[in-house]
């Protein structure tokens, strides 16, 4: 399996999506996923309301922390936030959307 440092240099978000969700297998990896960009949303949403906007400094340590836990972790993979950060965060966002709705699974594996 590609890891984000080998994986090759994708044109497309369309042709980057399936290789992150072979970086996010397992079920463990995709619920500190959920939980993490969970919490940064919830973040930003409070920081908002509560205008707050110093809260925002705490969403991508939220969101981050156990994503990146997650990959040490359960995945045992280096994180592919590192080498295609936009795509990740977006891709992050549409996993999270996708699960929550059950257009993917929890788990792959």
């Amino acid at each position: 399996m590609a890891s984000a440092q080998s994986a090759p240099r994708f044109k497309t978000f369309a042709e980057f999506y399936p290789f992150y969700q072979s970086q996010h297998r397992h079920r463990g990896t995709r619920t500190l996923h959920l939980v993490g960009t969970g919490l940064a949303l919830l973040t930003a949403v409070a920081a908002v309301a509560s205008r707050r906007p110093r809260l925002l400094l705490l969403a991508p340590v939220l969101g981050y922390g156990p994503a990146w836990a997650s990959h040490a972790l359960v995945e045992r993979n280096r994180p592919a936030t590192f080498r295609y950060p936009l795509w990740s965060l977006l891709a992050d966002l549409r996993m999270f959307v996708n699960v929550l709705t059950g257009r993917e699974p929890l788990a792959l594996t």
